[in-house]
C-alpha cells in the first residue's frame, strides 16, 4: 500500500470509537462490541428450573455462533452448585460461582446476562444488567408491577444494549407465518382471537427441588393440606441463601420455603397463570394482531381443585379489548386438560391452532367467514355446518418450507433460534425479535389481569398517561 494510503490504525480505531460514541453508545458498550468470530461470554443470573434451559441453549447455539457461559449467579448455594456443574460439562470450563449479581456484573469480561429469577425480580434485575453495561436476556413476563416495566424498559431504552425478552415464539415459523397469512388479508379483519391452554395438574406445586413429588399431589387435595406440605422437609435451608434479598423489596414475611421454591402460586410475587401463560399467549396476540397495547381487560377465576394453600386461581379467564375493535379471551385450567387450543376469527375465515401453548399446528379456512352469495354482508346467512367445514371452505394446514413439519406439540421452551437470534443481535448491534417494547406490551395485560382477578373490576389502560384506570378515558 502507497505510504499516503495508508491510515494509522490509532487514529482509525479513535476516529471509529468517536463516531460510535456520538451516535449513542458508551464507551463502556464499545470496548465490548463484537464481530462475528468473537467468542460471547454470558453469566446466568438465577439458576432455578429455566435457567438449566438456558444454559442447554446455549450450548446448542454454540454451533452456530461462537458462545459460552462462563459464570452462574444464585442466592442459594445449592442452586448456583448445581448449575455450575451442568455448565463445566457443556463447556468443558470452570464457571466463577457468584451469590450477589453485583458480583458477577463488575466483570469485565462478560458481555450479556441471561435473567431466570422470579417473576418479580425480573424488571428490577434487568435494569441492574443494562446499567452495567450488559446486553440481557430477560425471561417472561418481563414485570408484573407497573413502575417497575415502566421503568425497566425506559433503563433499556435510555442504554445501548441490545435486550431479548424470553417470548420465543416471536422466532419461530408457525407464528410468524400466521401472522403473514392475516396481513396478507385472507381471512379479513380479525374480530376475536380466542385461546384456552389447559393441563390437569397441581401446577407448580411440589417441585423437585422443594419437597419433591408426593402422591397427595396427583389427588385433590382438600383436606388438612397443611400438615402434607409443611411436614415435609424442604430442602431449602435459610442460612443457605438470603432471604431478606431474595423479597428484593417485597413486604418483609418469615421466611418460607416454598414461598420461595413454588413463588408462581403466591400473589406478592406472581400472578401465577398470568404471569406464566398469559404473557405467552398475549405476546402471540400482539404479534398477529400488529397491538401495542389493550383497551381494556377483565378477569375472573378462582381456586376451584387445588386447595392446597395456593394464593393465585388454578382457573381463570381474562377478556381484553383492543383500540382495533378485537376481542382476545383467554382461559387456562388445571382441572382439565382437554384439547387446547387458539382460533382466531376473522369475517372472511378462521385460523384455527390444534394444542397448546407453542403448538405448530395451524388450520386456515374460509369457514365461519362471508360467502360469495353475501358479498354486502346485508343481513345474516345461516348455514347448517357439519363438525367439519365443507370442501368449498379449503381448509388447509400451514406449511412452512425449511421448517419441522407441523405438530399440535411444537417445540419445547429452549428454542435455541431464539436464542442465535439475540447473540446475533448483539454482533450487529441490531434489536431482537422480541423487544423490550414487546415485552412492555405483555407485562401490561399480564398486569391488567391480575389487578381485575383480584379487584373485580373491569381496568381501561390510559396509553398517554401510561395509567391503568378502573374508567374509560374521556375524550
Amino acid at each position: 500500500m502507497p505510504e499516503t494510503a495508508r491510515i494509522d490504525r490509532r487514529a482509525f480505531v479513535k476516529q471509529a470509537g468517536g463516531a460510535m460514541l456520538a451516535a449513542g453508545m458508551d464507551a463502556r458498550s464499545y470496548a465490548r462490541v463484537l464481530g462475528a468470530n468473537d467468542r460471547i461470554r454470558l453469566g446466568q443470573l438465577g439458576c432455578g428450573d429455566r435457567s438449566q434451559g438456558h444454559v442447554h441453549m446455549t450450548k446448542l447455539a454454540a454451533k452456530q455462533v461462537p458462545v459460552e457461559t462462563v459464570a452462574v449467579c444464585d442466592l442459594w448455594t445449592s442452586a448456583r452448585e448445581h448449575r455450575a456443574a451442568q455448565v463445566k460439562k457443556a463447556f468443558n470450563l470452570e464457571p466463577q460461582t457468584y451469590k450477589y449479581s453485583e458480583e458477577m456484573l463488575a466483570r469485565k469480561d462478560i458481555d450479556a446476562v441471561m435473567i431466570a429469577t422470579g417473576d418479580f425480580q425480573h424488571a428490577k434485575l434487568c435494569i441492574e444488567v443494562v446499567r452495567a453495561g450488559k446486553d440481557c436476556y430477560v425471561e417472561k413476563p418481563f414485570a408484573n408491577v407497573l413502575s417497575e416495566a415502566i421503568a425497566a424498559r425506559d433503563a433499556v431504552k435510555e442504554s445501548s444494549q441490545i435486550v431479548q425478552m424470553g417470548t420465543q415464539h416471536r422466532s419461530q415459523p408457525y407464528p410468524l407465518a400466521v401472522r403473514d397469512i392475516i396481513r396478507s388479508g385472507r381471512i379479513g379483519k380479525v374480530v376475536h382471537v380466542e385461546q384456552e391452554w389447559n393441563t390437569n395438574e397441581g401446577r407448580w406445586r411440589f417441585k423437585s427441588e422443594d419437597t419433591g413429588q408426593s402422591p397427595e399431589m396427583l389427588m385433590d387435595v382438600n383436606l388438612e393440606w397443611k400438615q402434607w406440605l409443611y411436614g415435609r422437609k424442604s430442602q431449602l435451608r435459610e442460612e443457605d441463601t438470603d432471604w431478606n434479598r431474595w423479597l428484593l423489596g417485597k413486604p418483609h414475611r418469615p421466611f418460607d420455603p416454598h414461598v420461595y421454591l413454588e413463588f408462581r402460586l403466591y400473589k406478592d410475587f406472581s400472578s401465577g397463570i398470568f404471569d406464566q401463560w398469559l404473557s405467552h399467549g398475549s405476546d402471540m396476540v400482539h404479534l398477529w394482531i400488529d397491538e401495542a397495547y389493550p383497551e381494556s381487560v377483565m378477569a375472573t377465576g378462582g381456586i376451584f381443585t387445588w386447595k392446597d394453600g395456593r394464593e393465585n386461581p388454578d382457573i381463570c379467564v381474562a377478556a381484553v379489548t383492543y383500540p382495533k375493535g378485537i376481542l382476545y379471551t383467554y382461559k387456562t385450567m388445571f382441572s382439565n386438560s382437554y384439547r387446547s387450543f387458539s382460533r382466531i376469527h376473522g369475517r372472511d375465515g378462521t385460523i384455527e391452532n390444534y394444542g397448546g401453548e407453542g403448538a405448530s399446528l395451524f388450520s386456515v379456512t374460509r369457514e365461519g367467514g362471508r360467502k360469495e352469495y353475501d358479498p354486502y354482508d346485508v343481513g345474516p346467512v345461516y348455514n347448517k355446518l357439519p363438525i367439519v367445514g365443507p370442501a368449498a371452505d379449503g381448509e388447509e394446514i400451514v406449511q412452512v418450507p425449511g421448517a419441522p413439519p407441523p405438530n399440535s406439540l411444537g417445540p419445547d421452551d429452549d428454542d435455541v433460534g431464539h436464542l442465535v437470534n439475540w447473540l446475533q443481535a448483539m454482533q450487529t448491534r441490531t434489536q431482537p425479535n422480541a423487544t423490550v417494547d414487546h415485552g412492555f406490551s405483555h407485562a401490561i395485560v399480564c398486569i391488567m389481569a391480575a389487578q381485575s382477578y383480584w379487584s373485580g373490576k373491569r381496568l381501561y389502560w390510559d396509553p398517554h398517561q401510561e395509567q391503568i384506570l378502573d374508567h374509560t378515558i374521556q375524550s
